[in-house]
């Protein structure tokens, strides 16, 4: 039996109280059970815990056995000098304060109904991938809309946390920031980190400067990248790189050059090259001069649009330098414009939100991801097979957080399906 389960026996009160005692023989009348501790220190924090004749206001503690108290070292922390209470599943020994009190205990074995110690177990045993898909029907449509909603901010206040580290970095420069973010999100998994490089070698400021012409862009990005070095045979590249040529020089950018052995090229689709992506990027902020506003104040078809903007003339043609393609060319589709809201804008607004304590921003993110479709993967097909509803990108998004943070980690007493399930009895 692992703590969790205990921490949820205790946060709901799943036991039986008549006749509770401590181990040392006083009557405990539970008046409020404190709120659950995610952070460092006791268990529970502000409960209320009649011992006897005296009210304790405090924090409790909870292990399997009492003696995990020494284990973790908690009689030398003056941190849980505060533990008004002890709670455990056996008491095998008394646990003591930093000064050699001895804390009162409460033990909760033979307390829990058997069938939820069953129902916990069949969960946190199961081999399925997702622990609950036996079950998953029985449990109500409302709190399955419950746990999709809640895991959603989850993923969302998550990857606004990486936002907020990226604003840190940049002394809380959002035009920086959103113009780091949206370069990686081009990059998509396999380039991403090379296109975070690439914007931070080339600032936005610079950027901005020649954001009127999509050829001193494409120098500026295709040269800071390190794939204008080699020589070309085609006019195109070599006129970028007479131009990067000049803009390296002026901004001092030879040394901030990336190597063409950071871009992965190798079983990567065409579409997907960072060749390709760097000039639909180039055509990007050849089209938006400002792209935090573009963001933050624009209506949800005009982000879409931005993104979807044209390429220069020679891309039309080309995947790579120097190689025309007889077929047109893929570009942005869809599906990566999708990608790029869902991972980069919507957590950009929901970071900027919680910054200026502005809950607008946080629900256009919602709006936005609520406005994509439904995304096609073997998790969200596996969630469709045991019948869950899945009918927008949030709701995909949801699901795709729910299981990775919480059916594979067998987190089920955190996730409202789970507790459900487990509470049955």
């Amino acid at each position: 039996m692992k703590e969790n389960f205990l921490h949820f026996i205790w946060q709901y009160q799943y036991f039986s109280k008549e006749g509770l005692k401590t181990c040392q023989g006083e009557p405990v009348n539970i008046i409020y059970p404190g709120n659950y501790n995610t952070n460092a220190g006791p268990d529970f924090i502000n409960s209320k815990i009649k011992i006897g004749a005296m009210e304790w206001a405090g924090n409790l503690e909870i292990h399997y056995n009492a003696s995990d108290w020494f284990s973790h070292g908690h009689e030398q922390n003056t941190a849980y000098d505060t533990v008004a209470l002890h709670v455990v599943w056996k008491n095998n020994k008394e646990a003591v304060r930093k000064d050699g009190t001895i804390i009162p205990t409460i033990e909760l074995k033979g307390r829990v109904d058997e069938k939820l110690i069953f129902n916990y177990s069949a969960l946190v045993k199961t081999k399925q991938a997702i622990p609950c898909a036996a079950s998953f029907k029985t449990v109500a449509d409302i709190k399955k809309v419950s746990m999709l909603d809640k895991a959603l901010m989850q993923r969302l206040e998550r990857k606004a946390a990486d936002v907020k580290e990226l604003l840190v970095k940049n002394n809380n420069d959002w035009e920086e920031t959103a113009y780091q973010c949206l370069a990686k999100s081009f990059g998509f998994k396999v380039n991403n980190e090379a296109f975070l490089s690439l914007s931070k070698s080339l600032p936005y400021k610079i950027i901005k400067k020649h954001s009127n012409s999509i050829i001193q862009l494409e120098a500026l990005l295709f040269g800071t990248a390190g794939l204008l070095d080699a020589p070309h045979k085609d006019e195109y590249p070599a006129s970028l790189k007479n131009e990067f040529d000049f803009l390296q020089k002026k901004y001092s950018l030879d040394s901030k050059k990336l190597n063409e052995s950071e871009w992965k090229f190798l079983r990567v689709r065409p579409a997907n090259f960072p060749t390709t992506r760097i000039a639909e990027f180039a055509a990007v902020v050849n089209k938006v001069p400002h792209l935090f506003s573009l963001f933050i104040e624009e209506k949800d078809d005009a982000i879409m649009q931005a993104l979807s903007s044209a390429v220069s003339s020679y891309w039309k043609n080309h995947y790579i330098f120097d190689k025309e393609v007889k077929r047109k060319p893929e570009r942005m589709g869809k599906i990566s414009v999708n990608n790029i809201i869902i991972n980069t804008i919507a957590p950009l607004l929901v970071c900027y939100g919680r910054e200026i304590g502005e809950d607008y921003y946080i629900e256009k993110a919602v709006r936005l991801i609520d406005s994509i479709p439904v995304e096609d993967n073997a998790i969200i097909r596996q969630w469709k097979e045991i019948g869950l509803l899945v009918k927008n990108a949030s709701d995909s998004q949801g699901a795709l957080e729910l299981y990775n943070n919480f059916c594979k980690t067998k987190s089920c007493l955190l996730c409202t399906i789970g507790a459900d399930i487990v509470s049955r009895s």
